[in-house]
């Protein structure tokens, strides 16, 4: 049977997101403030505004999460792993990386093993990979999935919100690929508790969005 919004908490899924290049300390602040008065899992927040966030959550249960080779993917292997290192430097226990997607559609899967692999193994962290499924195939998509798994990824997440969002017939997909072995994340285009509830019905387990204070029922 399937459930309502009102059924479940919503809150526990939600990667509290603030990726805004022109975001202010205020903003970051609120955004953490959020993510402590409705115990959501993360906040997500470009690196830049790490020390700031690591900060006001050092003692609060929402973790850090931050954007690595965002949001085109298309930075050296070097780059992208000094970033990962960097951010798990500055307190980040969460990392979403965006693939080289140039590298998937080129059938260079080995160098996008190799990149999430060594990232995965010098940070020791939760590391999401990020699909941007909106422009792949759909063997573009499971081949992509697989070689994440392969890497030792913790999530395969759909999108950046760049380039469209994340879909209930996506997250099947990922979910049948993945087959329980990792979570998966729905981002993009999440505004409203109806479309959050029906991704977490299709196998979503976290949901990247800045709208999830809206979720709540009593807001």
């Amino acid at each position: 049977m399937t459930r309502t919004a009102a059924e479940i908490d919503l809150a526990q899924y939600i990667d509290h997101t603030l990726l805004d290049a022109c975001a202010s300390e205020a903003a970051i602040a609120q955004l953490c403030e959020e993510a402590i008065r409705f115990n959501f899992p993360t906040v997500c927040v470009y690196p830049i505004h790490l020390r700031q966030a690591v900060e006001l959550l050092h003692h609060a249960s929402p973790k850090v999460s931050t954007v690595i080779g965002f949001p085109t993917g298309a930075h050296t292997s070097a780059v992208k792993l000094y970033e990962a290192q960097a951010a798990v430097d500055k307190g980040a226990t969460e990392l979403d990386v965006m693939i080289n997607l140039g590298w998937l559609k080129l059938g260079y899967v080995d160098q996008v093993h190799r990149e999430l692999a060594d990232i995965c193994e010098a940070t020791g962290q939760t590391v999401k990979a990020i699909l941007e499924t909106t422009l792949l195939t759909e063997s573009e998509k499971q081949l992509a999935a697989e070689v994440c798994l392969d890497a030792g990824v913790a999530f395969l997440k759909t999108s950046t919100g760049w380039r469209g969002g994340a879909t209930v017939a996506d997250i099947r997909l990922l979910k049948a690929v993945a087959r329980d072995r990792v979570g998966i994340k729905a981002s993009g285009g999440i505004r409203t508790a109806e479309q959050a509830l029906a991704l977490i019905t299709a196998g979503a387990i976290r949901l990247g969005t800045s709208q999830g204070v809206k979720f709540d029922p009593g807001h």
